[in-house]
């Protein structure tokens, strides 16, 4: 067995140790519905990760046999682990392929794609995806990014409120909050931003700003 499996498997172990079914149970009431939960907390998770990263400078081998788990502790961990200048866009791609619950899409975001040294791209790629889960993930990058005062050229400007406007009539309440929420973090970065926002929603019909 190799070092990076043996590290799989060790990991996967330790989720035994720190099962919590009440969460577990909670997750799947609330629709999130993996084929195999442990309930392991995000704080528990963070603190794996920040011990696994203090064994080695590179993870990312670890972080794709992570992935490949149908696991959902291993693939957050995979997304705290992953070395964001070492990851190739078609392999960002892979992974949004394959991501099929919202907290796995969101963990992503914020933990991994939001550093990603092409994240402004990857992000308005996604925005116009056909899948709401790969535009939610779009949505939340972007508000990463728009937090961290990163601003798009005007052609990005204009893509970017006019997909959200999109999603703002969308009837998936999560893109719709998402995009929402993508808005209100564009609309901080300045007052010319800010009054850009407010005009394309208010003529949508949207007051929220």
């Amino acid at each position: 067995m190799t070092d990076i499996h043996q590290k799989v498997k060790d990991i996967k172990q330790s989720f035994r140790l720190t099962m919590d079914g009440a969460t577990a149970q909670s997750m799947r009431d609330k629709g999130l519905d993996y084929k195999l939960n442990w309930g392991t907390t995000l704080p528990r998770l963070k603190e794996m990760a920040h011990d696994l990263k203090a064994g080695t400078d590179d993870n990312y081998d670890l972080a794709i046999a992570l992935w490949k788990e149908d696991v959902r502790e291993c693939k957050i961990l995979a997304t705290m682990l992953m070395p964001a200048e070492k990851m190739p866009p078609e392999v960002a791609d892979i992974w949004m392929e394959q991501t099929t619950h919202l907290e796995i899409a969101e963990q992503a975001a914020f933990n991994l794609y939001q550093h990603l040294p092409y994240a402004a791209d990857k992000a308005f790629q996604w925005l116009a995806s056909e899948n709401d889960l790969t535009q939610i993930c779009g949505y939340h990058t972007l508000s990463r990014l728009f937090r961290r005062q990163m601003e798009p050229n005007e052609r990005g400007i204009n893509e970017f409120i006019d997909q959200a406007i999109s999603a703002l009539k969308s009837n998936n309440i999560h893109l719709k909050k998402a995009a929402m929420a993508s808005l209100q973090h564009f609309a901080g970065l300045s007052l010319m931003h800010q009054r850009i926002a407010q005009s394309a929603t208010r003529q949508a019909g949207f007051n929220f700003l």
